[in-house]
């Protein structure tokens, strides 16, 4: 081989491999705006709504991506509010997992909001978009299923634009941790996903929630507690006055509830404690005097006059497809709490997962031989 043969060796021996690096750090600095049109494209093509993310951060190293400023619009809604806007979203392998053979996500939001107005999800065209739509389009943008997720900062709000004033029933500062979605560590627990949830409600109220999932049954089973507690009663003056005509003076509101789904059957209650309240009317004269007689006859029938608590219990049953809640049950727990005794400020705990999951097999049972 001649000296200038060995040149032209040597020159190709090292040049394929610069034009391959070359081209992988092309690669490596394109594929964040690649990754960023096929999200921006998938968000834009969900029927009846138009989203898009500001930027997206890749770690291909560590197998991570973050997305910035993902936000999400109804189409045609008649208001300028963003049904979506998550400010910051870091998913990554959860490696725990991968220790023990199984490939699953983590995801890290900051400071999500989810902003529900009524008036534009009750609209109805060719172009609503149903549910599944959107949330399909979201949960496929992770590339793999998610075991774990933590909210930090969120908010949810129900806004409703044609009720004046405007209503806005919020939570604030929601810390929310939910853990092994997908089942990775088994026990012999029938729920084997645990949540966790706390956030500042309308009225600086303190809100948690607790209980158990599993989320990998097409209808999830779940037994859930809530609490929410020392919500100033005037914060929902806006709401009350528009549906009851009602306006708190004074006091707080308090709301406990247990929730249990089995094998797609539910069962639960909802139960308000309205403490050292004070009840306001309308201003009309005499309209006024008889409206406060109204509502002072049926303070005085229906409160505890010990705890000086207005309480009511309301049983809710059913399958997923016919939930109701039940009138004469809450009418007679009202009077029990008045004259029989007070409910208790917690969370009673006679929602039994156990039991629920027994109905719903006699339920069905029953349908079987029917059929």
């Amino acid at each position: 081989m001649t000296k200038q043969r060995k040149k032209i060796y040597k020159r190709k021996r090292y040049l394929l491999p610069a034009i391959l690096i070359v081209l992988l750090i092309a690669f490596r600095i394109a594929l964040p705006y690649i990754v960023k049109n096929y999200v921006n494209k998938v968000l834009a093509d969900i029927p009846g709504y138009y989203g898009q993310v500001e930027d997206i951060d890749l770690s291909l190293i560590t197998g991570a991506y973050t997305i910035d400023h993902l936000y999400l619009n109804k189409v045609n809604a008649g208001s300028q509010i963003p049904f979506l806007d998550f400010e910051k979203t870091n998913i990554s392998i959860e490696w725990s997992s991968l220790l023990k053979g199984k490939v699953v996500s983590e995801i890290n939001m900051t400071r999500p909001t989810v902003i529900y107005v009524f008036e534009d999800q009750q609209k109805e065209s060719e172009d609503d978009a149903d549910i599944d739509d959107w949330s399909k389009a979201l949960t496929d943008l992770v590339p793999i299923d998610i075991n774990k997720l933590e909210i930090h900062g969120g908010k949810m709000a129900f806004v409703q634009l044609t009720a004046d004033p405007n209503i806005d029933l919020h939570l604030d500062q929601i810390e929310l941790y939910a853990t092994n979605l997908r089942n990775v560590v088994r026990t012999e627990a029938r729920l084997p996903s645990n949540l966790s949830a706390d956030a500042i409600s309308i009225g600086g109220g303190n809100l948690h929630l607790e209980g158990q999932m599993d989320l990998v049954k097409q209808i999830p089973d779940m037994d859930l507690a809530l609490s929410l507690e020392n919500a100033n009663a005037t914060a929902l003056n806006d709401f009350t006055d528009h549906y009851a005509g009602i306006d708190f003076d004074k006091g707080t509101f308090n709301l406990y509830s247990e929730l249990a789904i089995a094998d797609g059957y539910l069962k639960g209650y909802l139960k308000p404690i309205l403490k050292d309240t004070k009840l306001i009317g309308k201003e009309d004269a005499f309209l006024e005097t008889l409206w406060e007689g109204f509502v002072g006859f049926f303070k005085f029938v229906l409160k505890n006059h010990k705890q000086n608590t207005l309480a009511t219990k309301v049983p809710i049953e059913g399958d997923l497809n016919d939930v109701k809640t039940k009138t004469w049950p809450t009418v007679t727990n009202i009077f029990k709490n008045a004259w029989i005794k007070a409910f208790k400020g917690i969370v009673d705990n006679d929602i039994e997962f156990e039991n629920v999951q027994e109905t719903a097999k006699k339920k069905s049972k029953g349908e079987k031989d029917k059929g």
